[in-house]
């Protein structure tokens, strides 16, 4: 009987320590989740300024004035090559959105001024009895772009890119030719032509965020505004002996650099908060 009560006793004390055991709160970690991917740094509005250097690539004027004052048979055509290169500077807006963690598509609109020097040229023939002095110019005052953009994330903040769109500008070109003789008698001829241009564009670049809303850029684009001529009356003592004619093509390269600023819609998520007990 003894030993009968003394084995329930042991029983009891077992079963009460177990079900208090089960009622202690638990001491297991909490799992852990997986970080958050990082936040599309790159999608939202940006504005920013850029200056460089473009250069023409096409830069011959051509000047055909095929007609003498005194008819035998002495022009005034030739080839005028003035230059159009010069400094670049202006702004730009666009927008980003990004894709993932890989890539990023935009779209991109600047206007550019550009300060050229030496944009006039001037050549003469020496053609016994009549001496020929050709002198254009040709220049582009502006230059603007429309386009979408194409990148690939190197790294959060490093991005490669390729960019395309439309072009346009406003082309200078302008031409004088003159014809004299012994005895003083004198021939000339004036043409010019002023006009926005519309044209395509093309190249790439690289960005780089250096800070959360800034961004620092290098970028080449060519441009193509096409060919532009016009003509005009060549005159001698009041009377038309022909006619003149200059044409060139505006196209050319443009390196620039430049820095944005980024009104980014999204910003990095708050760090998750973990319960201790």
């Amino acid at each position: 009987m003894r030993f009968s009560l003394a084995a329930a006793t042991l029983a009891l004390a077992v079963s009460a320590g177990s079900a208090l055991a089960a009622d202690l709160p638990s001491k297991k970690a909490a799992p852990l989740l997986p970080p958050p991917p990082p936040p599309p740094l790159w999608t939202g509005f940006y504005v920013g300024l850029n200056a460089g250097y473009t250069w023409d690539e096409r830069g011959n004027v051509l000047v055909n004035s095929p007609a003498s004052i005194w008819a035998v048979g002495v022009s005034g055509s030739g080839v005028a090559s003035p230059s159009s290169d010069g400094f670049i500077g202006g702004g730009q807006i666009g927008y980003n959105y990004q894709f993932g963690q890989t890539f990023v598509v935009g779209v991109e609109a600047d206007i550019q001024g550009i300060g050229s020097s030496g944009n006039t040229a001037t050549r003469t023939n020496f053609l016994t009895p009549v001496t020929s002095t050709i002198s254009a110019s040709k220049q582009l005052d502006y230059l603007g772009t429309v386009r979408g953009r194409l990148g690939y994330l190197v790294t959060p903040t490093l991005l490669v890119y390729g960019t395309g769109g439309l072009a346009y500008g406003q082309t200078n070109l302008s031409a004088t030719v003159s014809q004299s003789a012994p005895g003083g008698a004198v021939g000339s001829s004036s043409v010019s032509f002023s006009d926005t241009r519309v044209g395509w564009t093309a190249g790439g670049g690289v960005e780089w965020l250096f800070l959360p809303q800034w961004s620092a850029k290098v970028e080449y684009l060519y441009y193509d505004l096409g060919r532009t001529s016009a003509s005009s009356p060549l005159t001698f003592q009041g009377g038309q002996v022909g006619f003149t004619t200059v044409s060139s093509q505006f196209k050319g390269h443009v390196v620039r650099a430049g820095v944005n600023y980024h009104f980014n819609l999204f910003s990095p998520p708050a760090a998750p908060v973990v319960a201790k007990y």
